[in-house]
């Protein structure tokens, strides 16, 4: 088999209100969709959504390097895995989220090949078929906040992730007030993204513990990571890796120094499933659980991240909650949600999603044939 046309597309699509985090606020879901044509007929669909402040890419630059990826991948197998990753590598160092979909398109291509759903294409190792995701609570003033997660509870989710980084009064008043609003049987989780400093993130933890706080996701800085062992060590809330566990490469180096409790795996980061399972394996070692999240793809790429989520038992965190901000859904098939936040996969071969014709003919794209 081997790779005839590659096509690169643009999507942007607005949000129904702005996704706010330490790192900035986000009013539109701007990603790309790669589609890859064999020789055999056939089609391949992969997702990323850049992050400039933690990949380092955007829309613009995914559409160039895509260019380059494309142009070094045509006429080549893509069910050699490696072969195509170390390809990519070759091209240029980085640009994990652009690599990603076209990684994801790749699998794809290889469960329609075998027939076989992707979970079981890559072995899935896990006997849960139902998964739950949680509802994230961007980060605002805390009685907005605390309205929020009522909102969120209301509308029939199980579990929230609740963003915070900044000042430790505001952060403890924001978990407080909404504590208080939505009682004590719902789940919690926080996420920092980098906001605090090691001191400040001690302390923060420490006080939050009263809370029943489920876990805290990358509390400090991820260049600071040898540090981060110190707030594990010391927080009573388990410790989550996100921005700074990228690759198995990242992973490793984080189980070395025991600087963390979980992983937070993404796709967009580890440049897609093939490095993704790489990081899965690592932490099934030392028996590490593990969440799947995502940046802001739609079903398509989460249906890719619920297929891995499938792939070990270790995996018992999703986050999938981002394609329910988009103000429309370009996806065909997929996953779809239910109540509760459960999640179910579509009965299909492949990935089993898509993106159908007509709206792709409306987006700006790059074709190499």
């Amino acid at each position: 088999m081997r790779i005839e046309q590659i096509e690169i597309f643009q999507l942007k699509i607005k949000l129904i209100k702005p996704f706010i985090i330490s790192l900035g606020p986000l009013e539109y879901a701007e990603n790309i969709i790669v589609v890859i044509k064999t020789d055999q007929g056939i089609i391949g669909f992969g997702e990323c959504s850049p992050f400039m402040t933690i990949n380092g890419e955007s829309i613009d630059t995914c559409f160039i390097v895509g260019k380059y990826l494309a142009t070094g991948l045509l006429g080549k197998n893509p069910l050699l895995h490696e072969e195509c990753s170390l390809i990519m590598d070759n091209i240029i160092y980085g640009n994990t989220s652009i690599k990603s979909a076209f990684d994801i398109a790749m699998y794809d291509i290889a469960a329609q090949n075998s027939e076989l759903p992707l979970y079981k294409y890559l072995n899935g190792r896990t006997k849960r078929q139902k998964l739950v995701t949680d509802y994230t609570v961007s980060l605002d003033e805390p009685n907005i906040m605390a309205d929020d997660a009522q909102k969120i509870i209301e509308n029939g989710f199980q579990i929230i992730k609740v963003k915070l980084g900044d000042t430790k009064k505001n952060d403890i008043e924001r978990i407080r007030l909404i504590r208080e609003r939505i009682g004590n049987k719902t789940q919690i989780r926080i996420d920092a993204n980098q906001g605090w400093d090691v001191k400040t993130a001690i302390s923060i933890l420490t006080e939050l513990e009263r809370f029943n706080i489920e876990f805290c996701e990358e509390p400090i800085a991820r260049w600071n990571f040898m540090e981060l062992s110190k707030v594990k060590l010391k927080s009573p809330i388990p410790i989550m890796a996100d921005e700074s566990c990228c690759d198995h490469h990242d992973a490793k180096r984080l189980i070395q120094l025991k600087a963390c409790d979980l992983f937070n795996v993404k796709l967009g980061k580890s440049s897609g499933i093939f490095k993704a399972l790489k990081i899965i394996r690592l932490a099934e070692k030392v028996k590490m659980k593990m969440q799947i999240g995502g940046f802001l793809e739609s079903r398509l790429g989460f249906t890719a991240a619920t297929h891995l989520a499938l792939l070990s038992d270790f995996v018992v965190y999703h986050d999938f909650d981002t394609p329910l901000m988009f103000l429309e859904d370009p996806v065909v098939d997929g996953i779809k949600y239910g109540d509760h936040g459960t999640i179910t996969l579509p009965r299909k071969t492949g990935l089993g999603a898509s993106i159908s014709d007509k709206y792709l003919r409306g987006l700006k794209k790059i074709v190499v044939r």
